[in-house]
């Protein structure tokens, strides 16, 4: 089989090893992608952490963009050259979620130690999250990419395959804002700053970013929050509050940090509700009173992957970007190659960068 360069996780907390892999031809409904770029999301980092457990050796990555190189025989609507977004949302269209428009719980499973990659020596090597785009080039099912036009870089489009979607999605179609509503944001990262944007598109009349970084709280404005709290001030659901006039009808949490979810319904007005967007640890607990969701008629919404139909969403996003109304360029925080992956992963882990992207 030919041989591709990719980043491989042997230990989970260790560096990555940057070496050759085999990756196969595509098969059936499955595309060849020579990527171009692939963001670092904190998803990756927990996975390598082995904060969720998992197969090792593994190639982490699903942030991706590039060109199809090789389609299977049976690959439909995507021709040699188009230029895609690659996801990690791998839909058999037929389940029962598929069925109700719901591919970002799709129940068909998919096994990543028996993918199109291997180690050097033909011994297993696990597709993380069905994509693995730490990777030259990647092999993943067609339902899995969304062509896009010229007029958008590579490094701006890997963007769309899961931090953009997912924050925006979560607004849009998991909290279903309504012009007029109030909107509170925890956590200010690259979810979180999306998830403001997506509050801004949707017409929301108070836009609060709340984070820990006083920092983080400038960029959030400069991405439509129209209020920005502290998180580390006392009670800082009431300076929330006050900025809106009123508890929000939707609250966004984008962190996985648990204890941050015991104080989310602090936030929420009579009706709202707290849309669940970060995944803490395995393990980590958070705890509420039932009584007091049941009496205010408030309500918890799980959103993975903001809950997107990729083919029907990402196209709309291209459009708002090309419009003028959707930062993306804005995102980017540092170009790297994948030799210096490690060096950007560190970066990452230190809160301050919106998004690194690894060009190839």
């Amino acid at each position: 089989m030919p041989r591709i360069k990719a980043a491989v996780c042997h230990a989970f907390g260790e560096p990555f090893q940057i070496e050759d892999i085999e990756l196969r031809a595509p098969m059936g409904e499955e595309v060849e992608v020579t990527l171009a770029a692939c963001a670092i999301c904190h998803s990756d980092i927990s996975y390598a952490d082995g904060i969720w457990g998992g197969s090792l050796p593994a190639v982490y990555g699903h942030e991706a963009a590039g060109t199809v190189t090789a389609t299977g025989p049976n690959a439909k609507g995507i021709a040699l050259g188009d230029r895609v977004v690659v996801t990690l949302i791998r839909a058999c269209g037929t389940c029962p979620s598929c069925s109700a428009a719901r591919p970002t719980n799709c129940e068909t499973p998919y096994d990543g130690d028996h993918g199109p990659i291997k180690t050097a020596d033909g011994g297993k090597l696990h597709q993380a999250m069905a994509c693995g785009g730490f990777a030259e080039k990647v092999v993943v099912d067609s339902s899995q990419v969304v062509t896009f036009p010229d007029g958008i870089s590579m490094e701006a489009a890997s963007l769309l395959a899961c931090g953009v979607i997912t924050g925006i999605g979560a607004v849009v179609n998991a909290a279903k804002v309504r012009p007029g509503q109030d909107v509170v944001v925890i956590g200010a990262g690259g979810v979180g700053l999306n998830a403001i944007q997506g509050a801004a598109i949707a017409g929301a009349r108070r836009i609060v970013a709340v984070d820990m970084e006083p920092s983080k709280l400038d960029v959030a404005k400069d991405f439509g929050a129209t209020d920005a709290i502290l998180a580390s001030q006392d009670a800082p659901w009431r300076a929330a509050k006050e900025a809106m006039g009123r508890g929000a009808d939707a609250v966004l949490v984008t962190v996985g940090v648990a204890p941050v979810y015991n104080d989310a319904p602090r936030y929420l007005a009579k009706g709202g509700n707290i849309v669940m967007v970060g995944m803490p640890g395995v393990g980590d607990e958070s705890v509420y009173e039932a009584a007091n969701f049941a009496a205010a008629g408030q309500g918890m919404i799980g959103s993975k992957m903001g809950d997107v139909v990729i083919k029907r969403d990402i196209p709309w996003m291209v459009d708002l970007y090309s419009q003028g109304r959707l930062k993306l360029d804005e995102l980017i925080s540092g170009r790297w190659s994948l030799d210096q992956i490690n060096e950007a992963i560190a970066d990452t882990r230190t809160g301050a960068a919106k998004r690194n992207v690894i060009v190839f």
